[in-house]
């Protein structure tokens, strides 16, 4: 038997135990029957960083990238983004979000990053136990870090309550407002990056199949060392309990061993492809998944799995938007059916580290399948990784009765979310609440494949986004950032803030 086809048996037969399903969720497919088979052949998936609505999208409504009718933070109609312009911090002030450059450059330059670490969220969410509902009002709780003698550190007063100038991100606001904007889209995890991409492609962070543990930060231990089953001995990284405390177990080395979505489209012969900055990087999920990295050694060695090795392997690294394989797949045609597209720190949208150029990074592929073979049968789901300790202001669904999946360490906050497909609704606001198990559901749904009984489980399955009746939506091309041809022509190796 394959190993794929023994990973997919045993999601089956884990699913069918009763202990797991405590633990994990595992549960059936979708409740919606998939679309077409015709229809959609490809999903890609373009895997940001750190931001909220409140943050990057208040350009929707500001003239004269959007309109202040169009947003509503108190109770948003079906044509109105629940976006706020103000906030309230500990002392029950009022704050007005001020403007941010979304790079390093510019007269408000963003050389400043937030924590996102679980405490982090702890500290902006100020549960109230009696409810089980954050007050979402410690956002000025969380600190801040930067380089001492840089323009913008210490940044200005109120760090964390800044939105990003419209004209930054105007390829983001086109998108958004031409196809459909999630604004209750929530980070599945309530924490940092290295958690959130182990969310992206399984619906855990769990060390294996049967914990009732996640992985909630990022590692630690070794100063600049690799993440996942290549990390240095002594590298660690903190596991969180189902009553949400990182300090009941004893940090872990950052490999894991569980199912995947990976498994599950390789038992049912659909092709994939991961591209990513490095192999390492806690931005890479598969490195840490032990049969798909299958380490040359204990620790400190290479991922050595045939996911990574070989003529066209499915795990690409090195990717920058100077050396973007994604965007010669497309041109070659070989694009695969599912594609997760990890920026390097550039392109990413990272607070401190970013340039400016995620915008041009994301609208060169957007673009380029829009103006491909692929536009007609092809959904991208852009969406970021976590909020990145900027302030919002819709609470999450926070689960913490101890006992059911999740407890503990999910959900997460709000990160932006686009559908671009000929089949989403345009110019439509989705106000379902969805996660990252919601993009695995609509994989699992589309490709009809078992549940992962994760994530996935409990998600929707982003039904609500599409109406595969509609007349097919002609391709717009979106209008590349005026740094687009400066971005593509940086050949500076690919990047990966380790303090994320």
């Amino acid at each position: 038997m394959s190993r794929s086809a023994w990973l997919l048996l045993s999601i089956l037969l884990l699913c069918t135990a009763g202990s797991l399903l405590s633990l994990n969720g595992c549960g059936g497919g979708s409740t919606t029957l998939p679309p077409p088979a015709s229809k959609i052949q490809h999903v890609v998936i373009i895997f940001q960083e750190n931001r909220t609505p409140d943050n990057l999208f208040q350009g929707l409504c500001i003239p004269p990238y959007g309109n202040p009718s169009s947003c509503n933070s108190i109770s948003p109609t079906a044509s109105q983004y629940d976006i706020a312009s103000t906030g309230t911090d500990s002392t029950d002030a009022t704050i007005t979000l001020s403007p941010i450059d979304l790079g390093t450059v510019g007269p408000n330059p963003d050389n400043y990053d937030l924590s996102h670490a679980h405490s982090a969220f702890v500290d902006m969410c100020d549960l109230n136990t009696a409810t089980g509902v954050c007050a979402m009002d410690g956002a000025d709780l969380i600190p801040y870090s930067c380089t001492a003698g840089t323009a913008g550190c210490p940044p200005p007063p109120d760090p964390q309550f800044m939105y990003v100038i419209p004209t930054d991100v105007q390829p983001y606001l086109t998108m958004a407002q031409t196809y459909t904007f999630a604004d209750h889209m929530f980070q599945t995890n309530e924490g940092p990056s290295f958690p959130a991409h182990q969310f992206i492609i399984s619906g855990t962070s769990a060390p294996t199949a049967t914990s009732n543990l996640f992985a909630a930060e990022n590692p630690g231990g070794v100063a600049g060392g690799a993440a996942g089953c290549i990390a240095p001995a002594g590298e660690t990284v903190k596991v969180i309990d189902p009553a949400g405390s990182e300090t009941s177990n004893p940090a872990i080395y950052p490999c894991f061993e569980h199912p995947t979505l990976t498994d599950s489209l390789d038992a049912a012969n659909i092709s994939w492809r991961y591209y990513a900055p490095s192999a390492g990087s806690i931005w890479t999920a598969p490195d840490a998944i032990e049969h798909m990295c299958a380490p040359s050694a204990p620790t400190g060695g290479e991922c050595m799995g045939s996911d990574w090795t070989g003529t066209s392997p499915k795990v690409v690294v090195g990717q920058t938007q100077s050396n973007p394989q994604i965007l010669a797949d497309i041109a070659n045609n070989h694009l695969q059916q599912v594609s997760w597209v990890i920026p390097d720190g550039k392109d990413s949208d990272h607070a401190l580290s970013n340039n400016g150029c995620g915008p041009s990074w994301v609208t060169s592929i957007v673009n380029a399948i829009g103006n491909s073979q692929y536009w007609s049968n092809t959904v991208i789901i852009l969406t970021w990784d976590d909020w990145g300790g900027w302030y919002d202001h819709v609470p999450p669904a926070v689960i913490s009765n101890g006992s059911s999946w999740g407890s503990g360490y999910v959900y997460g906050f709000r990160v932006p979310m686009v559908v671009m497909s000929p089949y989403a609704k345009p110019a439509y606001i989705s106000h379902v609440t969805h996660d990252f198990g919601s993009i695995l559901k609509f994989i699992e749904t589309n490709f009809n494949l078992p549940s992962l009984g994760y994530a996935d489980a409990p998600a929707d399955d982003l039904s609500d986004i599409f109406n595969f009746s509609q007349t097919p939506l002609v391709f717009q091309t979106i209008t590349p950032p005026s740094d687009t041809a400066s971005c593509q022509a940086d050949t500076s190796a690919a990047t990966d803030p380790d303090d994320d």
